[in-house]
């Protein structure tokens, strides 16, 4: 590089980093019109850069930073008043500066830019009739503004290119000290278990030290948001007022890069969609302006982002309207989603509740964009929204892609490495618990853990292309002495465990990334070497949990095809839920209708109030019979109903607020029918009969059984746990 070319770098270098402060300055100046202190620093900046651009031989650059030094100079006389149309020319001003500093980086020259307009626009501002200005203060600290302001004596700029050449080989190293740590950890030999041990310490200290020179305050990004919030507040017609908590934590520059789009997505949308209109806040009774918070810490590992407004909070009747309309979902499937998982389908790509298109919103880009490029970092989003109240975006990101810790497990002669942020504890099974612990529901195996129930997945299942789901025999598959390990895992919101042949370590592995032959498998997000030189694939916890059926495909976000949506017969399919009813009868309940299957020992059956009930999840959870239900009795869950082992078999129904356990003889199997035609019936609580299996089979409505149940008469006191 000639010292020219040197030259024109530093100049583009600092003289974005001036923009930067000027925008910054320029917003604070506008909603505080009586700062000296920052009308005195946007003119240094601005002389700066004119000053600069002169010495550089940029005339047009130059010429525009003296058209807008101008302006400030009669702001600072108090001739002149800073008002939004003031500040928005001056912005213009630093938007086609940022222009001409991109041609230069790029060409060495300013080129042909055009800034005659810009300079007539910002003379017109300066004879406009203006309301009389305040004269702001003479103050010594202004002096100086024709100096240079210097910062780089205790900074050095350092091209990233050497920083990520460094971080390269300080991962290499970590390989190697891994394996010299294995290596030497049986060693007798004092010296070289010493020198070991030096080794693995200061490679700690050098790899931390090398993470601290790329991690960079989150301000870097949140910076840039105070001009993306005022000029979209200006475009929609609404006050905004951005707030902004834990602007020093920092994480790694290239995630700052990746979060930026996002990020930027998020607070655009937070102003166009979430905030009200003044008129209609002050109808709501809140203050004209509305409020937009950003926050961000560090917690377990990972950074914390939060975007909330104080806004009217996610409308998600219009959300299931427009997927339905979009053909996103069946009206079915809409109207069994839950609001969370309603709100979540603002990710699925393309998808937007607004008609109109603006230079806002409107073309549905914005949310998928945020979900796929947070998840390439690693990262997730989740949305919590209450109406009326306000809208929060969250984002979790990792501190750093580049090294990470993960725990290994292994299944048969291969390892893998989990990211330890998404471990949130292990289980050990002993031979009897692996034998009698692990249920089936279904084809579903599940682990009742602390009363919840996990759902299972085999990690040798999942390893294998093609192999079909385990039948309900796996668990009985299990060799009579062998014990289980589950990991327990997060994926979104979402939790599971994976049965894995042996949990290894917890070790700190360096990411590599994958090659072209594997890189499509969802279920794998990296690869790494282990100590012993083994190459070790990442397992990408969200992906597996998709692959395993675990995690829902409209929890994925993922669009069904639009003909099976519309397909009525298809509409018409459900989950039952098979049940043993009286006098060797069979009965079925929408799987939608049940919020948990749930076991209670006879023991833990107390009489309150009259009625049966057991402590439930920090409150009382009243019992019902089945089969009372269908009589339209309301007697005491009978001795029969505890079956060989003295338990209850109960399903939790859920409504308006509050719950109860429906005690069941036995619980068979899930199903999926089409009960599209069945049966008519006048049977109490039965909607209708279809076959299943061969059986005529009874279709239950927990609606119309528990109607009178949960409506009891206030004498009798109240029905149901509260949700």
């Amino acid at each position: 590089m000639s010292e020219m070319e040197a030259f024109v770098g530093e100049f583009v270098v600092e003289s974005r980093e001036n923009l930067d402060q000027l925008e910054r300055d320029l917003i604070e100046l506008e909603s505080d019109p009586c700062s000296s202190g920052t009308l005195a620093s946007i003119f240094r900046t601005v002389h700066t850069i004119k000053g600069a651009a002169g010495f550089m031989g940029l005339s047009r650059l130059q010429t525009l930073a003296h058209s807008g030094e101008s302006v400030l100079s009669r702001l600072r006389e108090g001739s002149l008043k800073i008002d939004p149309a003031i500040a928005s020319q001056l912005l213009a001003m630093a938007d086609c500066m940022r222009r001409m500093l991109s041609r230069v980086e790029h060409t060495g020259d300013e080129g042909e830019t055009d800034v005659a307009a810009i300079v007539e626009r910002l003379a017109g501002v300066q004879h406009s009739d203006a309301s009389p200005a305040i004269a702001f203060a003479d103050s010594r600290s202004d002096q100086g503004e024709n100096m240079r302001a210097v910062q780089p004596t205790s900074n050095v700029r350092v091209n990233v290119e050497h920083l990520d050449k460094l971080m390269n080989l300080v991962g290499e190293l970590v390989l190697a000290r891994n394996e010299i740590v294995q290596f030497t950890a049986g060693e007798r030999n004092a010296v070289l278990l010493g020198t070991s041990q030096r080794l693995n310490a200061i490679t700690t200290q050098l790899q931390e030290g090398i993470m601290k020179t790329r991690m960079q305050p989150i301000d870097t990004v949140w910076s840039k948001l105070p001009r993306v919030v005022r000029d979209g507040a200006q475009c929609c017609g609404k006050r905004v007022r951005l707030e902004m908590e834990g602007q020093d934590t920092e994480l790694d520059r290239t995630l700052l890069e990746a979060i930026q789009d996002p990020l930027t997505h998020v607070v655009r949308n937070s102003i166009d969609h979430g905030l009200e209109a003044p008129e209609d806040r002050i109808a709501a009774g809140k203050t004209a302006e509305g409020r937009l918070v950003l926050r961000a810490c560090h917690e377990g590992g990972q950074v914390t982002i939060e975007v909330s407004d104080d806004g009217a909070g996610i409308d998600v009747a219009a959300i299931r309207r427009r997927a339905q309309e979009r053909g996103l979902v069946s009206a079915k499937q809409a109207r069994g989603m839950s609001d969370q998982e309603a709100t979540n389908l603002i990710f699925l790509p393309g998808f937007s509740t607004v008609t109109t298109v603006t230079n806002m919103s409107g073309r549905g880009v914005g949310m998928d964009v945020v979900k796929t490029n947070i998840e390439q970092i690693g990262g997730k989003v989740s949305i919590h929204s209450q109406a009326g109240a306000g809208t929060t975006v969250r984002m979790r990101i990792p501190l750093t892609l580049a090294i990470m810790n993960a725990l290994v497990v292994t299944d048969g002669d291969n390892r893998y490495a989990i990211p330890q942020i998404n471990v949130l504890e292990l289980v050990r099974l002993d031979a009897d618990d692996a034998q009698h612990g692990i249920e089936m529901i279904g084809d579903v195996a599940v682990y009742r853990l602390r009363g919840a129930l996990l759902p299972l997945v085999w990690l040798d299942t999942e390893l294998t292309p093609g192999r079909p789901v385990r039948p309900a025999g796996r668990p009985g598959q299990l060799a009579r002495d062998s014990a289980a390990d589950i990991v327990v895992l997060q994926a979104d919101d979402l939790t599971f465990g994976l049965i894995v042949g042996e949990v290894n370590d917890v070790q700190e592995i360096v990411v590599k990334p994958l090659g072209r032959h594997v890189r499509g498998i969802s279920i794998f997000a990296g690869a790494t070497i282990t100590g012993n030189g083994r190459i070790v694939l990442i397992l990408d916890v969200p992906g597996l949990a998709v692959q395993a059926n675990v995690l829902s495909e409209v929890r994925d976000t993922r669009a069904l095809p639009s003909n099976q949506a519309l397909d009525p017969s298809a509409e018409a399919t459900e989950s039952l839920l098979l049940l043993a009813g009286p006098d060797e009868s069979r009965m079925a309940i929408p799987l939608s209708q049940i919020t948990r299957l749930e076991e209670f020992s006879r023991s833990s059956v107390e009489r309150v109030g009259g009625r049966e009930a057991v402590q439930y999840v920090g409150d009382v959870l009243p019992l019902a019979d089945m089969a009372a239900l269908l009589t339209g009795c309301r007697t005491p869950v009978p001795a029969s109903r505890t079956g060989n082992a003295g338990t209850l078999h109960a399903l939790i129904y859920a409504h308006e607020g509050r719950q109860v356990g429906i005690v069941v003889d036995e619980i068979l199997d899930t199903v999926k029918e089409n009960i599209c035609h069945l049966r008519p019936t006048t049977r109490h609580g039965v909607t209708g009969s279809v076959v299943v299996d061969g059986r005529v089979t009874d279709v239950l409505n927990l609606d119309t059984l528990c109607a009178t149940l949960m409506s009891a008469s206030a004498s009798d006191g109240p029905i149901g746990a509260e949700v």
